[in-house]
Protein backbone atom coordinates (compact mmCIF):
# COMPACT_ATOMS: atom_id res chain seq x y z
CA UNK A 1 0.00 0.00 0.00
CA UNK A 2 1.49 3.42 -1.04
CA UNK A 3 1.11 6.28 1.04
CA UNK A 4 -1.37 8.34 -0.48
CA UNK A 5 -3.44 4.85 -0.67
CA UNK A 6 -3.12 5.66 3.74
CA UNK A 7 -4.53 8.88 3.67
CA UNK A 8 -7.25 7.68 2.05
CA UNK A 9 -7.99 4.64 4.39
CA UNK A 10 -7.82 7.74 7.15
CA UNK A 11 -9.65 10.37 5.15
CA UNK A 12 -12.46 8.00 5.49
CA UNK A 13 -12.27 7.03 8.60
CA UNK A 14 -12.14 11.26 9.61
CA UNK A 15 -15.58 11.91 7.64
CA UNK A 16 -17.32 8.88 9.27
CA UNK A 17 -16.54 9.99 12.14
CA UNK A 18 -17.37 13.80 11.59
CA UNK A 19 -20.74 12.19 10.81
CA UNK A 20 -21.17 10.26 13.91
CA UNK A 21 -20.09 13.83 16.06
CA UNK A 22 -22.85 15.65 14.15
CA UNK A 23 -25.47 13.08 14.86
CA UNK A 24 -24.52 12.62 18.52
CA UNK A 25 -24.67 16.30 18.50
CA UNK A 26 -27.99 16.22 17.42
CA UNK A 27 -29.12 13.93 20.29
CA UNK A 28 -28.05 16.06 22.72
CA UNK A 29 -29.23 19.51 21.04
CA UNK A 30 -32.88 17.46 21.29
CA UNK A 31 -32.14 15.71 24.79
CA UNK A 32 -35.36 17.48 26.12
CA UNK A 33 -38.02 17.97 22.49
CA UNK A 34 -41.03 15.95 23.23
CA UNK A 35 -42.22 16.61 20.40
CA UNK A 36 -40.33 15.66 16.94
CA UNK A 37 -41.17 15.10 13.33
CA UNK A 38 -42.80 11.72 13.75
CA UNK A 39 -45.12 13.14 16.40
CA UNK A 40 -43.79 11.27 19.46
CA UNK A 41 -41.41 12.46 21.31
CA UNK A 42 -37.23 12.26 20.04
CA UNK A 43 -35.31 9.26 19.68
CA UNK A 44 -31.70 8.98 20.20
CA UNK A 45 -29.80 7.99 16.76
CA UNK A 46 -27.40 6.01 16.43
CA UNK A 47 -24.23 6.01 13.62
CA UNK A 48 -23.61 2.66 12.59
CA UNK A 49 -20.31 2.17 10.22
CA UNK A 50 -19.53 -0.83 7.25
CA UNK A 51 -16.32 -1.78 5.53
CA UNK A 52 -16.51 -0.91 2.07
CA UNK A 53 -14.28 -1.35 -0.84
CA UNK A 54 -13.36 1.29 -3.12
CA UNK A 55 -13.53 -0.35 -6.80
CA UNK A 56 -10.98 1.98 -8.09
CA UNK A 57 -8.57 1.91 -5.37
CA UNK A 58 -8.81 -2.08 -3.99
CA UNK A 59 -8.84 0.00 -0.63
CA UNK A 60 -11.27 -0.52 1.91
CA UNK A 61 -12.43 2.09 3.71
CA UNK A 62 -15.04 2.81 6.02
CA UNK A 63 -18.41 4.47 5.27
CA UNK A 64 -21.84 5.14 7.32
CA UNK A 65 -23.62 2.40 7.37
CA UNK A 66 -26.81 3.52 8.61
CA UNK A 67 -28.43 6.39 10.88
CA UNK A 68 -31.01 4.63 12.90
CA UNK A 69 -33.34 5.47 16.02
CA UNK A 70 -32.56 3.80 18.92
CA UNK A 71 -35.97 1.68 20.10
CA UNK A 72 -34.26 -0.61 22.20
CA UNK A 73 -33.11 2.40 24.75
CA UNK A 74 -36.99 3.26 26.47
CA UNK A 75 -37.93 6.82 26.50
CA UNK A 76 -37.97 8.32 29.27
CA UNK A 77 -40.90 9.33 31.95
CA UNK A 78 -41.33 12.28 33.34
CA UNK A 79 -44.12 13.25 35.65
CA UNK A 80 -45.28 16.79 34.73
CA UNK A 81 -49.22 17.11 35.11
CA UNK A 82 -49.05 20.81 33.93
CA UNK A 83 -47.87 19.80 30.52
CA UNK A 84 -49.92 19.79 27.62
CA UNK A 85 -48.00 16.51 26.43
CA UNK A 86 -48.78 14.71 29.59
CA UNK A 87 -50.60 11.50 29.93
CA UNK A 88 -53.68 10.84 32.06
CA UNK A 89 -51.58 9.80 35.03
CA UNK A 90 -49.57 13.35 34.64
CA UNK A 91 -46.75 11.71 32.90
CA UNK A 92 -44.93 12.97 29.94
CA UNK A 93 -43.04 10.56 27.46
CA UNK A 94 -39.22 11.99 26.68
CA UNK A 95 -36.32 11.55 24.64
CA UNK A 96 -34.24 8.62 25.26
CA UNK A 97 -31.06 10.47 25.34
CA UNK A 98 -28.65 10.39 28.13
CA UNK A 99 -25.85 13.68 28.47
CA UNK A 100 -23.53 10.75 29.53
CA UNK A 101 -23.50 8.25 27.70
CA UNK A 102 -23.57 10.77 24.58
CA UNK A 103 -20.64 12.86 26.42
CA UNK A 104 -18.38 9.11 26.44
CA UNK A 105 -19.48 8.68 22.81
CA UNK A 106 -18.18 12.25 21.74
CA UNK A 107 -15.22 11.80 22.99
CA UNK A 108 -14.87 8.09 21.40
CA UNK A 109 -15.51 9.61 18.26
CA UNK A 110 -13.49 12.86 18.78
CA UNK A 111 -10.22 10.33 19.92
CA UNK A 112 -11.09 7.72 16.44
CA UNK A 113 -11.07 11.31 14.50
CA UNK A 114 -7.33 12.37 16.36
CA UNK A 115 -5.98 8.70 15.51
CA UNK A 116 -6.95 9.00 11.61
CA UNK A 117 -5.19 12.70 11.84
CA UNK A 118 -2.26 11.05 13.60
CA UNK A 119 -2.11 8.25 10.73
CA UNK A 120 -2.24 10.77 7.99
CA UNK A 121 0.37 13.38 9.88
CA UNK A 122 2.77 10.24 9.74
CA UNK A 123 2.26 9.08 6.05
CA UNK A 124 2.94 12.71 5.60
CA UNK A 125 6.28 12.94 7.43
CA UNK A 126 7.26 9.38 5.67
CA UNK A 127 6.32 10.80 2.18
CA UNK A 128 8.43 14.06 3.53
CA UNK A 129 11.77 11.76 4.54
CA UNK A 130 11.44 9.69 1.43
CA UNK A 131 11.54 12.63 -0.99
CA UNK A 132 14.35 14.26 1.58
CA UNK A 133 16.63 10.81 0.59
CA UNK A 134 15.64 10.97 -3.00
CA UNK A 135 17.50 14.12 -3.28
Amino acid sequence: MDLMQAVRVSASGMAAQSTRTKIIAENIANADSVQSSDGGPYRRQIVSFKSEVDRQTGLAKVKVHSIEPDFKTPLRLEYNPSSEYADANGFVQMPNVTSQIETADLREAGRAYEANITAIENAKQMMTRSLDLIR
